[in-house]
């Protein structure tokens, strides 16, 4: 059963999401506290254990994506799902690795295809989490019903986009429940980081190009060893990606 964690300050609307909640069926789930305050949901954070947060965006002092933020930056913490009356948010949630994004007045079946998310999150990760330690040098997709072990060599990058992340082999692009913060974490010096969205495995990157952006002028982006894809990089990155290729050209002549 989903530990969920209420977080708006309005009374209503909580008792309207618990009442929800309550309905749910698949999966399971039950509300262990409730907050009216990013402040008191951080003190509960502290005390207990929580699954997901249904979390409100626009609340008095701090506000939802503020919160969203504080999260990320913890080892252990709830899968975050919005739920607010204001869509135009959504872009800068979904920046933020959250799980899903609702909209009120919520329905119940649109709650549960949300919580059922989250609940694959947390099951992918607790397969992950064994196979990591029983020595896996893979990562586990799952999809469509089916569980894929696919090896971290094969990976070229990881992309998020809205509300999952893609994961990019020369063959094939799979689907992926989880974060970009979670996986640098989990496989670190494996993956670079080359953008807020992308994470690139740094064998696997052949040209740094620079193209023309509308807003001012300039872009960059990296071009990937057996496919098309061009992944953009950040002007903050630029540099380590352009160290990067220096290096491997030089070791490339030594060896040559």
């Amino acid at each position: 059963m989903l530990r969920v964690l209420i977080v708006d300050d309005e009374a209503l609307a909580r008792s309207r999401l618990r009442t929800l909640v309550k309905r749910c069926g698949q999966p399971p789930a039950a509300v262990l506290a409730e907050a009216g305050s990013v402040a008191q949901a951080m003190d509960l954070l502290n005390r207990q254990p929580f699954d997901v947060a249904l979390l409100d965006i626009h609340m008095p002092g701090a506000d939802g994506l503020q919160m969203a933020r504080q999260l990320a930056e913890l080892p252990v913490a709830p899968q975050v799902v919005f739920v607010t009356a204001h869509p135009e948010h959504a872009v800068s949630a979904f920046e933020l690795d959250v799980c899903d994004y609702l909209t009120k007045p919520v329905r119940l079946e649109r709650l549960e295809h949300a919580l059922q998310k989250v609940e694959r999150v947390l099951q992918t990760r607790k397969v992950q989490h064994d196979e990591l330690a029983a020595g896996g040098d893979w990562i586990v997709i799952v999809e469509r019903g089916r569980t894929l072990r696919l090896p971290l060599q094969d990976v070229l990058y990881f992309k998020a986009e809205l509300k999952y992340i893609t994961v990019r082999t020369v063959e094939h692009h799979y689907l992926l429940d989880g974060s970009l913060n979670h996986l640098e974490e989990r496989y670190p010096g494996r993956f670079m980081r080359v953008h807020r969205n992308a994470l690139v495995a740094p064998k696997a990157i052949r040209a740094l190009e620079r193209g023309i952006d509308s807003d001012d002028g300039e872009s960059w982006a990296v071009r990937l060893t057996g496919v098309d894809d061009a992944i953009a990089v950040s002007r903050r990155q630029v540099a380590s990606v352009r160290a990067l290729l220096v290096s491997a050209e030089q070791q490339r002549q030594q060896q040559g």
